[in-house]
């Protein structure tokens, strides 16, 4: 069980996603939006590091405008999806070329093989952790001072903040809790905790620890549910121990939905990745320049461990906007949003 839940820290691709959204000056439901996490959200903080865990290339970004970014999938990414629903015009910024008034509509911190523990992904080469992540958005915050004049303003307008994380391990709870402190302190008041997926039917699991390649390895996804638990149970004390608003998303239950009726999500591959190497395409991530699956709307992962913008379109959508009950609680994004 320890080195299952040791590997969920890479394969989950993210350890948390933290967004963070403030009232700003436009139309958007919460015009400012922060972003934390890994692979799963990344959009180019590691592109210029020494790092194995990069996704500048093609085929990434095959269906995305303007081509490769850093982003770990053809197309969008879960937030991006979340930041269309919310109104924005654009997509945030990777921390990397945030600059000035830029930074007022959000900033996204995420670092490909990022974890809450330092060491994590350190066999990748360099990434930015969660807490050099949380550092980053400090500095962020001090700009904000700055842009906007007095630390008052600057509180008021980071204390429409929601936050949103995902996917991290149990024995990392009290971690991630103080984290979250860490980022209560900086101003963030709504949060959004998206539990792990079925890590368990990932291309890279299947491909190395299921039997015929198509049933997902339960140990794996035992692991997930026991987590998600204790997550979900984690959003009850905190909402009861501070004035901050937390939500669960339960991205289990989703990718379940899909994976039990892939049909009428428009998917025909549920258990291969649409580019990689090996069995189900999941013993090794795209290759440069690799000509990926022709029929990617098709496939519900990009490859060994992401979803493809097919996938991570729904799952954006349903954190959003439930499409059921079970979805987010003990309400949605869209709800969160306008409290």
């Amino acid at each position: 069980m320890a080195r299952a839940m040791k590997k969920m820290v890479v394969v989950c691709g993210i350890v948390l996603l933290l967004n963070l959204w403030c009232k700003a000056q436009a139309d958007p439901q919460v015009p400012c939006y922060f972003i934390f996490g890994d692979s799963l959200v990344d959009n180019g903080n590691n592109n210029q590091l020494q790092s194995l865990a990069r996704a500048n290339y093609l085929p990434y970004g095959i269906d995305f405008q303007g081509g490769p970014t850093g982003r770990f999938s053809n197309g969008k990414t879960t937030v991006d999806v979340i930041a269309e629903l919310l109104g924005f015009d654009d997509y945030i910024p990777p921390y990397v070329s945030a600059r000035g008034q830029d930074i007022l509509k959000g900033v996204n911190y995420a670092s490909a093989a990022a974890g809450i523990r330092e060491e994590t992904g350190q066999q990748l080469g360099g990434r930015i952790s969660f807490s050099g992540q949380v550092k980053n958005h400090q500095n962020t915050v001090s700009q904000v001072v700055n842009l906007l004049g007095d630390e008052n303003t600057a509180a008021d307008y980071l204390s429409k903040s929601n936050i949103h994380l995902n996917n991290m391990l149990m024995y990392l709870l009290q971690a991630y809790t103080q984290q979250l402190r860490l980022l209560y302190q900086s101003g963030a008041r709504k949060v959004v905790l998206f539990g792990l997926g079925q890590i368990g039917c990932s291309p890279n699991e299947l491909a190395q620890n299921s039997p015929d390649g198509s049933t997902c390895v339960q140990r794996i996804n035992s692991a997930n549910q026991i987590f998600n638990n204790k997550l979900k149970s984690l959003v009850n004390t905190l909402n009861s121990n501070s004035d901050a608003r937390f939500i669960y998303v339960d991205s289990y239950g989703i990718f379940q939905d899909i994976i039990n009726s892939p049909s009428s999500y428009g998917f025909r591959v549920t258990n291969a990745g649409c580019c990689g190497v090996g069995r189900n395409n999941g013993q090794i991530t795209c290759l440069p320049f690799q000509t990926p699956c022709q029929n990617r709307d098709e496939y519900l992962f990009w490859d060994a461990f992401h979803p493809s913008e097919a996938g991570n379109t729904i799952i954006g959508r349903r954190a959003y906007s439930a499409q059921s009950a079970s979805d987010a609680y003990p309400i949605d994004i869209n709800r969160l949003a306008q409290l």
